[in-house]
């Protein structure tokens, strides 16, 4: 039987899986070796330790939720269609969606990782404000915009963390935009 080839991308994926199920504690090297088939040396191949596996992990979630996001938006040709992907993206449902709550417990002991959460939040306000002012809605009442809209985001998926996201969701995520947001 020919051995498993496990690739450092294989660890960071299931990584992001099982810290978004169980936090911190969720990332049992033995364990996650067991799932993967192999033996855990096929971590520390690619890890060195598990501060530094956490780290790629948390990389992983930025270029995934943050920059991929922003690159496929800035596709887009027109503002008003750049803003629709945003939501289309945004509010699309994702089965990791408590990765960011237990990173936000895990950033407590952690200031570094603290203000990470904090600058990625504050690029997404940004970016979100430098849409609609592309939109052209003035630059004060795009940051107040943005920042309403990105808590209406965390507060959406809060609410559908455990359910099943209706077929015509975003029907009624534009709908109650509309109320915020004129595009």
């Amino acid at each position: 039987m020919p051995k498993t080839i496990v690739t450092k991308e294989d660890w960071i994926i299931l990584g992001y899986k099982r810290f978004s199920e169980n936090g911190i504690a969720g990332i049992v090297i033995e364990q996650m070796a067991k799932k993967l088939e192999v033996n855990k040396s096929s971590f520390y191949w690619y890890f060195s330790t598990k501060k530094i596996f956490v780290q790629e992990i948390i990389n992983f979630w930025e270029n995934e939720n943050t920059l991929d996001i922003i690159n496929h938006v800035n596709s887009a040709k027109s503002p008003r269609s750049r803003f629709e992907k945003l939501i289309e993206l945004s509010f699309r449902k994702d089965n990791n969606i408590d990765f960011i709550f237990y990173l936000k417990k895990y950033a407590k002991s952690n200031k570094e990782l603290n203000n990470l959460i904090i600058n990625i939040d504050n690029q997404r306000m940004q970016y979100t404000a430098d849409l609609l002012q592309q939109l052209g809605i003035s630059e004060n009442e795009s940051k107040v915009k943005s920042s309403i809209f990105y808590k209406y985001l965390i507060g959406y998926h809060e609410m559908i963390r455990y359910k099943k996201q209706e077929a015509d969701y975003m029907k009624n995520v534009l709908t109650e935009l509309s109320h915020l947001l004129k595009f």
